[in-house]
């Protein structure tokens, strides 16, 4: 049984007066507050200030239809949870196939049944206090996650200058090995960290892209310096191709420096011995394809790797989704969940295809 108080709220949106009439007299021993809209421009313009718990929509008004204000509400993110009652005088098989197409949650019929719609209210807010329960329950362990990992970094960063310094005196070649294998394994779990508080700032909204016109050649070059001995180690040749007329892009330099890591970290990670990654960019006025003709560029980051199948190029960019696991290989499924956030906050989009024989190609279309 819902627990009835004053703090559940109830849109209802009729044109006509006497349809709240008749809600209200059937719902005013509930202890509801109950909230009217004339029209469907009106209920969407009181959403902000009533925030309500239920909406009773009627399907018959002029100008803008319930299941058009339907398909508005279900289509915001911050609104979708909210259950709509449909309320309408049609009874068509049709009607209520297009009401729950909208994605409308209930559906009852005029004249309206004072117990049938108490029940279906109440049903309507069990699920919203559901909801409810679980986003906080979901939020909180977010907000702890968020919490363990940003302190996390405070000992991650004194393991990091402590082996960077051992690394510079030690002599012997074990030891050596050893306080570079544990720098290394630092870096990976730094960057871990690094893309989780990213991501974190992206969901929730904080990220604010710092752009400027920046010199992408110049930005791909400087990433590239940057592997080229982690290439080494791997037995990995790197070569770029990068279009001399070029473009300065509109982009918020920081995060794509970490976009491009993490591409070609993942290339050089899954590239076999004595293989060769290939990173390439087109502007706009050289081969774009057709079917990006707003693109100024498009970047490709090109591997010998396993590659990635089907199924999974659907998923590979989902959060904590990874690929075919391999022997030796660390996967947690951020990079390119971050990748794909970045580009897309850039109004970009990224995907993967084969590189035949063997290999994947990261597509970055900006």
């Amino acid at each position: 049984m819902v627990s009835l108080n004053q703090n559940t709220s109830i849109l209802i949106v009729d044109d006509d007066p006497n349809a709240f009439d008749v809600i209200e007299a059937h719902l005013y021993r509930e202890g509801y507050d109950l909230f009217y809209a004339s029209s469907g421009a009106e209920a969407l313009n009181l959403l902000d200030s009533v925030e309500p718990d239920v909406i009773l929509l009627d399907v018959m008004m002029p100008k803008l239809n319930g299941i058009e204000v339907c398909r508005i509400i279900k289509s915001d993110s911050h609104w979708k949870h909210v259950p709509v009652i449909i309320v309408t005088a049609l009874n068509s098989k049709e009607d209520l196939a297009r009401s729950l197409n909208a994605g409308a949650d209930d559906f009852i019929t005029k004249p309206v049944s004072g117990i049938e719609l108490r029940a279906r209210v109440r049903s309507m807010l069990r699920i919203k206090q559901q909801y409810d329960a679980l986003e906080a329950t979901l939020r909180m362990r977010e907000d702890l996650s968020n919490m363990i990992v940003h302190d996390l970094r405070n000992p991650l960063t004194n393991i990091l200058l402590c082996s960077d310094l051992l690394l510079q005196t030690a002599a012997n070649t074990k030891d050596l090995q050893r306080l570079q294998i544990i720098s290394d394994s630092s870096r990976e779990l730094n960057s871990m960290i690094d893309n989780l508080l990213m991501l974190a700032k992206m969901e929730s909204g904080k990220m604010v892209l710092n752009q400027a016109f920046v010199d992408f050649n110049e930005l791909i070059a400087d990433v590239m310096f940057q592997f080229q001995e982690i290439a080494k180690q791997k037995k990995v040749k790197l070569r770029t191709k990068l279009a001399d007329n070029q473009d300065s892009l509109f982009l918020d330099i920081n995060l794509f420096h970490r976009v491009l890591e993490n591409l070609i970290s993942n290339a050089i990670k899954f590239s076999p011995p004595d293989s060769l990654v290939i990173v390439t960019v087109n502007y706009r006025h050289d081969a774009i394809p057709s079917n990006f003709p707003d693109s100024k560029a498009e970047l490709q980051i090109i591997d010998s790797g396993p590659g990635v199948s089907e199924e999974r190029k659907h998923h590979i960019f989902d959060k904590y989704e990874v690929g075919d696991l391999m022997s030796g290989v660390s996967q947690i499924g951020l990079g390119l969940t971050f990748c794909k956030m970045v580009i897309e906050a850039h109004h970009g989009r990224i995907f993967v295809t084969d590189n035949h024989p063997q290999g994947s190609i990261f597509t970055v279309v900006l």
